[in-house]
C-alpha cells in the first residue's frame, strides 16, 4: 500500500489492556486549569518506569465543565486497578489539590468506582464539608486561598494501551514535522492520549536486552546510525524513525486516532521526505490487541 508516495508496511502494533480514568481539573481560567494538569500528568510517559500512562485529553470550555469555569481533561491508563488508584489519588494530591482556585471532579460515569477526592478529604483535619448534588458526593476542603472542592470518586474502565506507528523520513527535522502534524489530528479524536512527551517518543524499544537488568532496549533495527551494525529495517535514504504511541478507552478509538494520524502524515508525503510508515510488535505473542495497518488505512 502506497499513499502519496509513502509506504504503508504490512505490519500491525500489538497494544494490551489497561485500566483507565478521565478526571476534570477547573480554574478560575484556562491557564490554571492546564498548569494543574500538566503537573498532574507529568513523568507518565510509559508503565515501565513511571507507573501509570497519562496524557491531556483535551480543554474544555465552561458550558462543557461541572462548575462553569474553564477545564482540562485528563487521563491516567495504568495496568491495574490498584496501582491506577494509587497514581490518580497520588497525583491528584500533590497537583490539583495544591493548585491555585483548582476544583476537581469525575470525567467518566459507571465503571469501577474509585477515590478521587475520597481521601484527599482528610487534609481539611476535620474542618471539610460532605456535600451531596444530584445522588453525587462532593468534599469541600478549606485550603489557604479558600476552599478545594472535589467530587468523592471517579469510574475507573476497561482500556487498551500501546497503539502505536513510526515514521520514516529522511531526515529528523522531516520526521519531527510529521508527527507533529499527526498529533495534531489526533488530539481531535476523543478518548485517547499520546502520552510520550508532546506525543511523540524517539527512543522506540524492543524486547530485551544483553544486559540481563534490562527488560527492554533501543530498538536497534530501526535506529538509523547502526544500519552496517545490525540488522537493519532500514534502506539508505532513511535517517530518522519516531513512533507515536495510543493509550484509548477502546480498540475502536485507537484505530480512528491510529487512521487520522497516519493520514496527517501521508499528506505531508514522499515530498515532504516521508518514506514509510510502520510500527511495532512482539509477534502477537504478548498483546490481544492488534492494529494492522494496511485495513486501518483501507
Amino acid at each position: 500500500m502506497i499513499i502519496n508516495g509513502v509506504t504503508i508496511d504490512n505490519t500491525f502494533a500489538e497494544a494490551f489492556p489497561m485500566k483507565a480514568t478521565r478526571a476534570i481539573i477547573t480554574a478560575q481560567n484556562e491557564k490554571w486549569a492546564m498548569i494543574s494538569a500538566q503537573a498532574m500528568t507529568g513523568f507518565a510517559t510509559s508503565v515501565i518506569a513511571c507507573g501509570c500512562e497519562a496524557g491531556i485529553e483535551r480543554v474544555l470550555s465552561p458550558e462543557e465543565t461541572p462548575d462553569g469555569r474553564p477545564g482540562v481533561a485528563i487521563m491516567i491508563y495504568a495496568m491495574g486497578g490498584k496501582g491506577l488508584a494509587k497514581q490518580l489519588e497520588t497525583r491528584a494530591g500533590q497537583c490539583v489539590l495544591t493548585s491555585p482556585t483548582s476544583a476537581l471532579f469525575a470525567g467518566i460515569e459507571g465503571g469501577k468506582p474509585i477515590p478521587l477526592g475520597k481521601n484527599l478529604r482528610y487534609f481539611g483535619d476535620g474542618f471539610q464539608i460532605a456535600k451531596k448534588i444530584a445522588g453525587k458526593r462532593y468534599w469541600r476542603v478549606p485550603v489557604m486561598d479558600g476552599e478545594f472542592l472535589t467530587e468523592a470518586t471517579t469510574g475507573m474502565v476497561d482500556a487498551v494501551g500501546g497503539g502505536n506507528f513510526l515514521v520514516l523520513a529522511e531526515s529528523q527535522p522531516q520526521a519531527l514535522a510529521a508527527c507533529e502534524a499527526a498529533i495534531e489530528a489526533m488530539k481531535q479524536i476523543p478518548n485517547v492520549i499520546m502520552p510520550f512527551p508532546g506525543g511523540v517518543v524517539r527512543s522506540g524499544s524492543k524486547v530485551g536486552s544483553k544486559y540481563p537488568a534490562l527488560g527492554a532496549s533501543t530498538n536497534d533495527a530501526f535506529c538509523p546510525t547502526l544500519k552496517g551494525m545490525t540488522k537493519t529495517d532500514l534502506s539508505p535514504e532513511v535517517e530518522s524513525v519516531m513512533e507515536i504511541v495510543i493509550d484509548g478507552l477502546s480498540k475502536a478509538d485507537i484505530d480512528k486516532a491510529m487512521r487520522v494520524g497516519i493520514e496527517a502524515v501521508c499528506k505531508l508525503g514522499a515530498a515532504n521526505g516521508i518514506r514509510r510508515i510502520s510500527a511495532g510488535n512482539y509477534g502477537g505473542k504478548l498483546g490481544p490487541f492488534h492494529f494492522h495497518l494496511q485495513e486501518i488505512m483501507a
